[in-house]
């Protein structure tokens, strides 16, 4: 390459220092022990060129020779191995990068099975086990002394050998000493390898003359390019160990509450079964006066609510992804925490939120928690059916039936009334009285207040309509109306 394209910028600034590291390199090939002749004389001819050749033209690179990342190189050669770096597996599955599983055999088997003398039949025979069982061992016509031969990186799932750890580190050791630079191999170690196994790794590698060492453990990381299973094993494991869903039955005798309503002149009734702790579990509907078109899809939507109801979907998912839903027939209704209706749906799964969930009354009526006062008639009856909806939600004024002193007329009189009695008596008697007065007057004045935001809350919904973004019940603002459950404006707000 430099004679090409010229040495490395610098070179001749350091053109001795150079030659003298390629000297060195040169004088170590005698050195080397336990190698072949051929091989000896192979590599002291491979340098006695670089040597030639560096006093000729120069060294393109500060860094002669080095071994590049074993395994991508073999990928790119489309070979199995480069030979330091042993094969992961005899099969391995490979993660593509676009998804999906690339499962690769190891091409080398059938050579090395007929280099130790095998038949065209045994071969055959042993490949189709490999294929099957992703591992040699066991294959019926090898040969047990054989097996070593044929050992990997890694373990195989349905196997026990693999190379140790300390036989990586030799074979970087025996090449080193023909690179003046590092080797980008990977010590690969089990699973259960434990920190002293590493640091002895590095130990080892420091007292056998490495300049790199890189150590991985199976299974460190979440994802890795190459495994020894595919992966299908252990998803088939996982769905066997989910269970099936468990359907909660409610008792053959159970509780329930039916609820009569009425969405723009079409009336229904939904009746609600309850588990022994108050939990809803089912659910029928039955519209009135209706074709049985209609009452045969609301019987069926019932059934499956209450399906998986009993299958444990939560109620408030059911009333999040209903409330609000809007078709015919909409409109006014009776209900007093439901004024206005989008849709029969809308109003089934908004009653079910006020009746079953806490808070949700509060929430989305505008009341504060605990639900205020209940609006009483003169019977002791909810005031739904003679007033305007709009003007229910505060109840009765708290005046209402009070006499001048704050009692009912028929309460208890403090003080005396026929002259008798010390002074101090009298005195006494007051003091409780004027107290019981203040009490009341605070009480009433407090509930007035809530009543008081709650009246004035319905008197802006009465002619409101319904928001565009969230179908909720706008209230007044001034001359707009703004919507107070998501924050839209309708018109000048």
């Amino acid at each position: 390459m430099a004679a090409a394209v010229g040495p490395f910028d610098g070179f001749e600034e350091n053109r001795e220092p150079m030659l003298n590291v390629m000297t060195m390199h040169w004088e170590k090939v005698e050195e080397i022990r336990g190698c072949p002749t051929y091989l000896r004389a192979a590599a002291r001819k491979v340098w006695d060129d670089v040597l030639a050749s560096g006093r000729r033209h120069g060294f393109r690179n500060a860094q002669a020779t080095v071994l590049a990342p074993t395994g991508t190189i073999s990928f790119m050669m489309d070979c199995d191995t480069t030979g330091i770096e042993p094969d992961i597996a005899l099969v391995k599955y490979k993660q593509l990068a676009g998804g999906g599983m690339l499962k690769i055999i190891n091409r080398t088997v059938p050579m090395a099975l007929g280099s130790l003398g095998y038949g065209e039949d045994e071969i055959e025979s042993i490949r189709a086990y490999i294929e099957k069982e992703d591992t040699i061992e066991g294959a019926a016509d090898l040969k047990p002394e054989d097996l070593p031969v044929f050992d990997c990186a890694f373990q195989a799932p349905n196997g026990t050998r693999s190379i140790r750890w300390q036989a990586h580190v030799r074979m970087m050791a025996a090449a080193q000493p023909f690179l003046s630079g590092a080797i980008s191999k990977t010590v690969n170690m089990p699973k259960d390898s434990t920190p002293e196994d590493v640091a002895n790794a590095y130990m080892e590698g420091w007292k056998l003359g490495l300049k790199a060492l890189a150590v991985y453990r199976d299974g460190s990381k979440g994802v890795q390019p190459l495994n020894t299973t595919s992966g299908s094993d252990k998803a088939d494991k996982e769905k066997k160990t989910i269970g099936a869903p468990r359907r909660e039955r409610l008792p053959d005798t159970r509780t329930s509450i039916t609820h009569k309503f009425s969405v723009a002149g079409h009336e229904g009734y939904i009746t609600v079964g309850l588990y022994p702790d108050g939990r809803p579990g089912e659910m029928f509907i039955t519209m009135a006066k209706e074709g049985s078109t209609i009452g045969g899809l609301m019987d069926c939507f019932g059934t499956a609510v209450s399906m998986s109801l009993q299958y444990g979907v939560p109620l408030e998912v059911y009333v999040q992804k209903f409330s609000h839903t809007r078709f015919e027939p909409m409109g006014p209704t009776k209900n007093p925490d439901i004024r206005i209706a989008k849709s029969i749906v809308d109003y089934i799964f908004r009653w079910l939120g006020v009746t079953f969930i806490p808070g949700f009354r509060e929430a989305n009526t505008n009341l504060p928690q605990g639900g205020g006062i209940p609006p009483k008639n003169g019977s002791g009856e909810p005031d739904a059916e003679t007033r305007p909806a709009a003007m229910t939600a505060g109840g009765p004024k708290p005046s209402q039936g009070t006499g001048a002193n704050g009692n009912n007329g028929h309460g208890p009189h403090f003080g005396s009334t026929n002259g008798s009695g010390n002074g101090h008596g009298k005195k006494t008697t007051q003091a409780v009285a004027a107290a019981v007065e203040t009490t009341t007057a605070v009480a009433e004045r407090a509930e007035s207040s809530a009543l008081g935001t709650s009246r004035q809350f319905a008197m802006f919904q009465e002619d409101a309509p319904s928001c565009d973004n969230c179908g909720a019940i706008t209230v007044r603002n001034g001359n707009c109306y703004l919507c107070h459950n998501c924050g839209a404006s309708m018109g000048c707000s």
